[in-house]
């Protein structure tokens, strides 16, 4: 690279920041923008940068070798931790190309979010940043080109403060070949070997944002959801789904029906290619606020085999719509395990339905199809569907974060702060940081461990706030928890093993009758005296499904997870819920339970004031339309004899409805106009002028312009009638004259400007309206010529119809 900024680098700069580049001339920049090859000019711009330079990176989702053509691929620009860059550009190549012709390029690229990128005005086939501000990272999509392209280079510049950087090879460089026929039964995605040792667990955190405010057109008001989420870290040997690919049953019934089960099997069957099945629970409706309902997460782990992780989740209803990540590589290339990622979603086509709607008919997609990106082009009924083609709002964002290692770590560079502070176990607070001002009991015993085997567990203590002396500082709360393990468990026992929770059942192994099922766990910690672990990483138990497998027997799923305790204290009840597969093939009706209920203890209860019920549902939003209030309760279960309670028991939040309908206002109606002849019959108009057009289904505005019929003197005809026109004309004006005389010998020193030309007509047809006005010139300080005043005419125009 060039020690200095050519001139043709600086070009690009003001283009994308005219505040940066001040000393060019609009000139300049206009023939820059207009002259031919301008995509060439940006591939040749060079800017300074110093050797090893590799804060910033381009890659394609998967890191592959070779692309299929037609293909879609996820192209992300980014920058490493404390950098950032302003601007950007991006384009891809034909190699040996010097980008001087439009079939130079290769491939088409896809916006993503609008607000981040757009296509380069000036090189239309280039993506930029729509805005300049500082940004970590950029997302679009690029879609492979037609076959016998061969290589594709895409290459990306960086404007971080006023210093361009564009490399020919490097992180901001990447070459990708046409997957040769002969190979196309191998996957395009080639990833790296992964050179990490020890173990990584992680959290997979799920933020929906498909809701009727984002994605309003033909949004499903009583059935929107997102399935329950399933996935696993696995092996560079199996993939769960891919751009490109053909989706496996498993993933067509998350895809069609949300159901999970087929694809759990399917992992399971690769149970040497996978280490942890990835699980949680759908969400009914598919949008809360945070603050109603948490996000959905789940915790898995990787290991030097098996460091990829996918998942998928069903947008429903739709037809087999869905998203989710394939083949996450959380393996760095320094031997060591990436910090946090975070993915914003687009939905994705399963090529299984030909729906075209979230609520259409089944259509089986026959042949199959390959599994691509949802377009805003794909269809006009879609509900995504943008004439201008432009991007898809986001649906979902993905959060993968790094919450522990295990064992001896071989990355061989050094984890920056944040990487070890994720690491460090918080330490327990010994000093009481209790405000003098809050008066507590004491602390009642520690209940009983809820867990009484050698996994962790909780206990729970709770106290009894007597009094607040200062209501400006807020009390700690009343309840304290602590970590704990069943009897002759310790965490100081060298010779412990620290076990994983169990991940859940596996399906039964039969669909009828007396089968078996199997769960397991995983060594999160091997003892530090260096013993065997022997607790058992793996339970297998009998299970029985349709215990009558005859024709009058109906079919139905396995049980499901139970659900939450619903008492936080003392004794309650949890549910578990299944679904009825296949109704009796004779007819009759299935009597099978699909509800069954226990009870459940908790840590027992203590005494204390505020004791509350769950809050309620929020209720109607108080308006039919526009802005609102709702609100939700909940109840104080303890007694009022243990003392005040200052925990609130109502909520209140604003709500948004449709907007309300707005009526059309209207002027009054004008003076009627002078009729149109000067004898014999004519018209006259008057007029009005709409001061609120109708918004949001209001009434529509009436007429505006009306007429009515006029008759003037009977109409002379003969030679002397030009003649007898033009001398009544005369005396009207000589009258006109004489009345402004005697305003002025009335008002001497009201002196008024001509009139001035009529505006122009407010409509060009059916009936408008001129003004012109005349001025005061000078007016008189006496309070005795208050008359003095200007004036203003009007008129009618345009009276033609439309």
């Amino acid at each position: 690279m060039g020690a200095h900024l050519q001139p043709l680098a600086l070009r690009l700069l003001a283009l994308t920041f005219p505040l940066v580049a001040k000393g060019f001339s609009d000139e300049t920049l206009e023939k820059a923008a207009k002259s031919e090859g301008y995509c060439s000019r940006i591939l040749r711009a060079q800017g300074t940068r110093r050797e090893g330079y590799n804060e910033f990176s381009l890659r394609v989702e998967g890191d592959p070798e070779f692309y299929k053509p037609g293909n879609s691929y996820r192209v992300t620009l980014s920058a490493a931790t404390p950098a950032y860059f302003r601007g950007f550009t991006l384009i891809a190549l034909k190699e040996g190309k010097e980008g001087d012709k439009e079939d130079d390029h290769a491939g088409t690229f896809q916006i993503i979010d609008e607000e981040e990128t757009q296509f380069m005005s000036n090189c239309p086939v280039a993506v930029t940043e729509s805005t300049p501000r500082r940004r970590t990272r950029i997302q679009v999509f690029w879609t492979a080109p037609p076959p016998g392209t061969g290589c594709v280079i895409l290459k990306a510049s960086i404007v971080q403060k006023r210093i361009i950087y564009f490399q020919d090879e490097g992180s901001l460089t990447k070459k990708i070949c046409e997957q040769d026929s002969a190979s196309e039964g191998v996957t395009d995605k080639p990833i790296l070997d992964c050179c990490a040792c020890g173990t990584a667990k992680y959290r997979l955190t799920f933020y929906g944002n498909w809701s009727e405010k984002t994605h309003p057109k033909d949004f499903p008001r009583r059935t929107n959801h997102w399935s329950a989420i399933i996935g696993s870290s696995h092996s560079k040997n199996y993939i769960l789904w891919e751009y490109g690919g053909y989706a496996s049953e498993g993933v067509k019934q998350v895809a069609e029906l949300g159901s999970p089960v087929k694809m759990e099997e399917e992992i399971r069957q690769q149970s040497d290619e996978v280490l942890t099945v990835i699980k949680a629970k759908a969400q009914w409706p598919a949008w809360q606020p945070l603050n109603v309902r948490a996000a959905p997460s789940a915790e898995f782990s990787v290991d030097r085999h098996r460091h990829l992780m996918s998942f998928l989740t069903m947008l429903g209803p739709s037809p087999d719509w869905n998203v989710g990540l394939s083949a996450e590589d959380l393996c760095t290339k320094d031997c060591g395990w990436v910090q946090k990622v975070v993915q914003d979603l687009i939905p994705w086509d399963a090529g299984t339905d030909s729906g075209v709607t979230y609520e259409s008919p089944n259509k089986p997609t026959v042949p199959q199809e390959k599994i691509r990106p949802l377009t805003s082009l794909d269809h006009p009924q879609s509900p995504f569907y943008d004439p201008e083609g432009g991007s898809i709002k986001l649906v979902a964002r993905v959060v993968i974060e790094r919450i522990a290692r295990k064992g001896e770590q071989c990355n061989i560079v050094p984890d920056n702060i944040d990487d070890i502070v994720a690491d460090l176990a918080p330490e327990e607070k010994e000093e009481d940081d209790t405000p003098e001002t809050c008066i507590y009991s004491n602390w009642s015993p520690w209940s009983a461990c809820s867990s009484s085997t050698c996994e962790k567990g909780k206990r729970m203590r709770q106290r009894m706030l007597k009094a607040q002396l200062d209501l400006s500082v807020p009390c700690p709360d009343t309840q304290d928890f602590q970590p704990c393990m069943g009897p002759g468990c310790s965490d100081e026992d060298g010779s412990t093993c620290m076990m994983s929770d169990w991940i859940t059942w596996s399906p039964c192994s039969v669909s009828c009758g007396m089968g078996t099922r199997s769960r397991e766990r995983y060594v999160k910690q091997f003892p530090e005296d260096g013993s065997m672990c022997k607790v058992p990483t793996e339970e297998t138990e009998k299970c029985i499904v349709n215990e009558e497998c005859s024709p009058s027997s109906c079919l139905v799923t396995e049980w499901g997870e139970w659900d939450e305790c619903s008492a936080s204290c003392g004794t309650g009840m949890k549910r578990r819920h299944r679904m009825i597969k296949m109704t009796p093939a004779d007819g009759s009706m299935c009597k099978a339970e699909t509800t069954e209920a226990e009870k459940c203890m908790m840590p027992e209860c203590h005494t204390i004031p505020c004791l509350l019920s769950p809050w309620s549902e929020w209720s109607d939003c108080s308006v039919t339309c526009g802005k609102g209030m709702r609100t939700r309760q909940r109840m104080l279960k303890s007694a009022a004899e243990l003392g005040d309670c200052n925990e609130e028991l109502e909520q209140a939040e604003k709500c948004m409805l449709p907007e309300c309908p707005i009526d059309c206002e209207l002027t009054e109606w004008s003076q009627w106009s002078e009729c149109n002849t000067s004898c014999g019959k004519g018209h006259m108009i008057r007029t009005r002028m709409i001061k609120i057009e109708p918004q949001f289904g209001g009434t529509a505005c009436p007429e505006t312009v009306q007429r009515t019929k006029c008759r003037v003197r009977k109409c002379l005809r003969g030679p002397g009638m030009e003649k007898r026109r033009w001398k009544e004309a005369r005396e009207k004006r000589r009258s006109e004259q004489a009345k402004k005389n005697i305003d002025s010998e009335q008002y001497p020193v009201c002196r008024l400007k001509p009139w001035t030309a009529w505006t122009e007509c407010s409509t060009l047809c059916g009936g408008g309206i001129q003004e012109r006005y005349m001025m005061v010139k000078k007016r008189s300080k006496s309070t005795q010529f208050t008359s003095c005043k200007d004036k203003k005419e009007l008129r009618a125009c345009n009276v033609h119809p439309c």
